[in-house]
């Protein structure tokens, strides 16, 4: 892969992005790493080392160890895991508008009673 795959927004990913998003064992990710099947850098964010790898070999990762219907599969678990998490965010931020809504009515009333 050229040079420019790594600098490409989205094209690579952190080795425990990976894990989460295909389902890998970070053991898994770096063994590809040691017998080559895997470029990668070392990187560190708030002095926590990490691997970051190319997304589209981790994808030949797992059509080779897996099968293509496993990318798949966990495409739609990722997707599904995205949008559950997001759906249970909006209800924690419903539940807060609600409970501010309660307490701006009950002062309203307060005032009304006045």
């Amino acid at each position: 892969m050229s040079e420019a795959h790594w600098t490409q927004e989205g094209a690579t990913l952190s080795h425990k992005n990976a894990c989460k998003e295909f389902g890998l064992t970070e053991q898994e990710i770096i063994e590809a790493i040691r017998q080559g099947k895997l470029q990668y850098r070392e990187n560190c964010a708030h002095g926590n080392p990490y691997y970051r790898v190319l997304r589209a070999e981790v994808r030949a990762l797992i059509e080779e160890i897996y099968g293509s219907h496993y990318l798949e599969e966990q495409k739609l678990k990722h997707q599904l895991s995205t949008v559950t998490r997001e759906i249970n965010s909006h209800k924690r931020k419903l539940i807060s508008l609600e409970k501010q809504r309660a307490e701006i009515i009950k002062l309203q009333n307060e005032l009304q009673a006045l």
